[in-house]
Formats: structure tokens, C-alpha cells, sequence
């Protein structure tokens, strides 16, 4: 069976009421679930973290809503899956335009919700649409196998088929890049999606599922639920056997809880969790490019990134050297409100994390560290905090396998490469690590010899659509880009056929 598409959709956004007015854009501020937007008995509050002035109010969804939502896309599954790859890919290609054509408004969204400089908010944007477009032209392109049985009689076909409804958990740190890149693995497979924004920043979710919407996506393929209360909406969702798939990223705490929930159910899972990013400078490197990249690997997105450079271990040759360098270019960033121009690092995304980075700082005093730059939150209105350097004398586990996500650095001293090699590899984290050296047969071997998903050599930023991004151990399954990621919401599946080896030959 094929299915076609009708054209966009021309369902209306509903009520003025419904409507939020952010830094001049429009956004939907309801629950999307059944191709409507719907408003909630409840509402709660967006603000701004460079202000700390609220900036809209959402509709605060349930796990009855979550119900609602996998209702609709569990009606929706046999229709999405039937679509003819090229129908697909042709509406992939509209919603991809119609993206490209509301840059301005994403960039002003994320950067009001999440504080993040507009120059960050845009480069977010370009990543996301490049992943997008990613999966648009893999959709027409997925392939199975034939093949004769071992012994003959019979033929061994390989074919792949979607796995179901999928729920998709976005964090606030990214929240075009998650969506997008998510969403758009599923929905290119055939699955239909209920997304869950992060409460911090909704407000990006709620423009990228209003534009699919206006793309033309049937109802009940792509559902969005805004919550205060995570714990209870994905309990619900995770307990019902209709779902089938479930991606998250955020902590490893929170990883471990939803897949003991999707044990029961046998959920096929995607997590892509904490990281403890070693951030190792080899005695041959090239000094001024490593400070270069440890200050945007460390201070992009004020350190909230999980794949931040979190340890930064160096080789005692150029430690002076490189930490004095590294210090002066991190007095050089700028702090503030993400819109004004010149802005480097904006605000910690609420008060309550601002205040748990003014924990970490006396956490790391208490332990013995040395203070080189920053170590305080700014007066006044917003959650800014000052990038901040540590050297780190002696290796206190309590810090040595923490995730900081944080806008603070910690520098520590090795004498060997093998000592940097251990030292990096002493984590229960897999996520990123990265090297430099200007020797690429020592790049390689040390590579080859980090226990990590991903090590990026000489470069501090590496997420590209055309790699596959996630980590090992503590740091999740499963990968997002590449040409894994849509097959993380695939299913094998084989046919045996049999054939007559003889008939029709005579």
C-alpha cells in the first residue's frame, strides 16, 4: 500500500490568547497533539535567564495529554509508514525551506529562552537545518539485502520497516539541534514522534513543530508536549506497549530511570547522556591552536554542553606555556545579554544551576585548587557568571569524574603521554575527548586508545550530520547522524523465500 500527501496544512494556530509574542516573534504556546494546537487547564512560565523577566506562559501538560499524544500517533503509524519514500522526502525538502525562511525568528527564539548569543543561537540554526536536510536525502535511499540461503532452496531477503511511535525527551542546553536532529531521524523512518520539550526552553520546539505543521505533515505524525513535571508524563507514556521507541538526552541519572522503565516493555532505546570530556594537549602540539580550542570547546553555551572540554590535561612541557595563554583569551570573552553585540558567553540558563556553578567553585577551593581567572557570579539582574580558570594540583575523584557543565575550565598536569592516556580514560564517561599533537601517527594511536564515542584531534567542535555522534559507557547508546541515526528508529526484518531452483528452467 502507498499513501500520498495532501498539501500544507491549513489548520489555524487558534486564539490570540494562544499566542506568544517573543523578542517581536509569533510562537504557538499550547500542547500540539492530533495536528491542533491545544491549551491546557494550567500554564507556566518561560523567563528569560539574562533578565530573569518572564518572557511567556505555556500550556503545562499532563500524562493525560502524553496519552492524547501517543493516541494520535499510534493512529497515525500505519498511515505515516505506508508514505512512498519520494512523498516523504518531498515533504522533508517543504518543511526544510520553510525552516531556512525563519532563521531570524529561531536564532531571536533560542537565544530570549536559553540566554546564548545570537551568533551561537544562528550557528545552532545552520547545524540543525544542515541535519535535517541530512535525513531528507536519506530517506529514498534506504536499502535492504538479497542473498541465496547457505545450502540453496530458498532466498534470504532483508528489508527494514519503522519501529513504531517514538517518543523524543529534548534537553534545554540545544534545543533546535536536539529537536531537529531527533525528530528528523524518526520521522525520515517512519516512525511518528511525541516530543517532549525541555520546560527551560519550549518555546524553540513549539516554532520547529508549527512549521512541520505548516510543511504539511499529517496529523498525529509529529505531537508536542510542554510539562513542569517530566517524571509522571514519560511513566505514563513509557508503560504503554504502543510506544516502541524512546531517544533521550540529558543526564545519566535520568537515562538509567527511563531505561529500567523501558525494560518491561522491551522499548528500543537511544541515550545520549553525561560526558567528562578530556581535553588532552601532548608536549609536540601546536599551543596557541590548542588555547584557542579549549577556550570554545570549554565556554560555548557557557559550558552547558555535554560535550564540553571538562578535564584539560596537559603535558608538563607546555603547561606554563599553554595556561598562561588559555587565561588571557579567557579574559578576553565577554559576558551579557546574548543580543547585544560583541557578547561571547551569555547566562547560566536558571538560578538554581547559577547557584549550583558558585557550589562547584567552592567545592574546587576547598579541594586545593589554584584560582587563575573568574570564580564569581555577576551582580544584578540575570544568571551570568564569569568564565573561570582552575589549575588543579592533586586529582580529588569528587571532581576528577564530574561532569562540570559549567562556564569553568580545570587544568591538570601530566608527564606522560600514557599518564594523559589513564588519566583521560578514568572516568565512568564516554562522550568526547579530544587531542592535540602535530604528529598524526601519534594522533592516531592515541586515538585508537581513548575509551570515548568520539575524539576530535585538533579541533575542540566536531557535530556534523554526517557523523555519527554519542558515546559509550556512562554516556549513553546509540548514535545520532550518520548514516547510523535513522536506523536507530528501523527494524530489521528478514524474509525467507522459497524458490524452485528448477522451476521454469525447462
Amino acid at each position: 500500500m502507498t499513501t500520498t500527501l495532501a498539501g500544507p496544512s491549513t489548520t489555524s494556530l487558534g486564539p490570540e490568547a494562544d499566542i506568544a509574542v517573543v523578542h517581536g516573534r509569533r510562537v504557538p504556546t499550547g500542547l500540539f497533539i492530533g495536528g491542533e494546537w491545544r491549551t491546557a487547564e494550567t500554564t507556566f512560565a518561560v523567563l528569560d535567564p539574562a533578565t530573569g523577566d518572564e518572557i511567556a506562559q505555556l500550556s503545562d501538560g499532563g500524562p493525560a495529554d502524553a496519552i492524547a499524544a501517543l493516541d494520535a500517533a499510534a493512529d497515525a503509524q500505519s498511515r505515516w509508514r505506508h508514505v512512498a519514500p519520494r512523498d516523504r522526502a518531498d515533504l522533508f525538502t517543504r518543511a526544510h525551506g520553510l525552516l531556512l525562511s525563519r532563521a531570524a525568528e529561531f536564532a531571536d527564539v533560542m537565544t530570549a529562552e536559553s540566554g546564548k548569543p545570537l551568533a551561537e543561537s544562528r550557528a545552532e540554526f545552520a547545524l540543525s537545518a544542515e541535519f535535517f536536510l541530512w535525513y531528507t536525502e536519506q530517506i529514498a535511499h534506504l536499502h535492504g539485502t538479497w542473498a541465496p540461503a547457505s545450502h540453496g532452496g530458498y532466498r534470504v531477503i532483508t528489508t527494514h520497516q519503522p519501529v513504531g511511535p517514538a517518543l523524543l525527551i529534548t534537553p534545554w542546553n540545544f534545543p533546535m539541534l536536539m529537536i531537529a536532529r531527533k525528530a528528523g531521524a524518526a520521522l525520515a523512518a517512519g516512525c511518528p514522534v511525541i516530543v517532549k520539550s525541555a520546560k527551560e526552553t519550549p518555546l524553540t520546539c513549539a516554532l520547529f513543530v508549527e512549521t512541520l505543521r505548516e510543511a504539511g505533515f499529517p496529523s498525529g505524525v509529529v505531537n508536542l508536549v510542554h510539562t513542569t513535571d517530566s517524571g509522571p508524563v514519560s511513566a505514563a507514556l513509557m508503560a504503554d506497549e504502543r510506544l516502541r521507541k524512546v531517544s533521550f538526552t540529558g543526564s545519566t541519572g535520568v537515562g538509567a530511570t527511563l531505561l529500567e522503565q523501558a525494560a518491561p516493555g522491551i522499548i528500543n532505546t537511544s541515550m545520549e547522556l553525561g560526558g567528562d570530556g578530556p581535553f588532552i594537549v601532548l608536549d609536540d602540539a601546536d599551543v596557541e591552536l590548542a588555547a584557542q580550542q579549549a577556550v570554545v570547546s570549554k565556554f560555548r553555551n557557557a559550558g552547558q554542553a555535554c560535550v564540553a572540554a571538562n578535564r584539560i590535561i596537559v603535558h608538563t612541557d607546555v603547561i606554563g606555556q599553554f595556561t598562561e595563554r588559555f587565561v588571557e583569551l579567557t579574559k578576553e570573552l565577554v559576558v551579557g545579554n546574548g543580543f547585544h553585540a560583541g557578547v561571547d558567553v551569555g547566562p547560566i540558563i536558571s538560578e538554581r544551576q547559577r547557584d549550583t556553578v558558585v557550589g562547584l567553585v567552592e567545592t574546587l577551593r576547598a579541594a586545593g585548587a589554584e584560582l587563575l581567572v573568574g570564580g564569581s557570579a555577576h551582580d544584578g539582574a540575570g544568571y551570568f557568571f564569569e568564565p573561570t580558570v582552575f589549575r588543579v594540583h592533586d586529582r580529588p575523584q569528587e571532581l576528577c569524574s564530574r561532569e562540570l557543565f559549567a562556564p569553568i575550565a580545570t587544568v591538570y598536569e601530566v608527564a606522560s603521554t600514557a599518564e594523559a592516556i589513564a588519566f583521560a580514560n578514568d572516568t565512568k564517561y564516554g562522550l568526547a575527548a579530544y587531542v592535540f599533537t602535530k604528529d598524526l601517527s601519534r594522533a592516531v594511536a592515541v586515538s585508537e586508545r581513548l575509551d570515548f564515542g568520539m575524539v576530535g584531534v585538533n579541533r575542540g567542535i566536531m557535530a556534523d550530520p554526517a557523523a555519527a555522534f554519542g558515546g559509550v559507557k556512562a554516556s549513553g547508546l546509540g548514535r545520532e547522524g550518520g548514516h547510523d541515526a535513522i536506523h536507530d528508529y528501523l527494524e530489521p526484518k528478514y524474509l525467507a523465500l522459497t524458490v524452485n531452483e528448477e522451476e521454469g528452467l525447462s
